[in-house]
């Protein structure tokens, strides 16, 4: 089984991750199928960057968000945007949307500890 979920990256004590698409028995940080992400939660607010045209795939095909990946996704509005793309709106529609949601939430420079 396929899941959606966060590998750790960055120096001890400054984490970083990826979203990343793996199977389910391997381990954190080991093999994965495809990088769909980035998420910095040291900065304020919380850097997050993800492909979403790939999310909407990878879920299309089965895979499933683990907890903490579901949280990030719902902060950004994923989860309802793929429910939309279940429901049979086109996914160019639902693409620009995204594009929008990301332009509009806030980007800082500024990294804490």
């Amino acid at each position: 089984m396929v899941r959606i979920r966060l590998r750790r990256v960055g120096l001890k004590g400054q984490p970083t991750y990826r979203i990343v698409a793996a199977e389910k028995e391997s381990p954190r940080d080991g093999r994965f199928l495809e990088i769909l992400g980035f998420y910095n939660p040291r900065t304020n607010p919380a850097t997050i960057e993800v492909q979403e045209d790939r999310v909407y795939d990878w879920m299309l095909k089965g895979a499933q968000p683990s907890e903490s990946t579901l949280q990030i996704f719902k902060t950004i509005g994923l989860m309802d945007r793929f429910a939309r793309v279940k429901g049979g709106e086109p996914m160019e529609k639902v693409l620009e949307d995204a594009k929008t949601a990301a332009a509009a939430r806030v980007k800082s420079v500024k990294t804490g500890k």
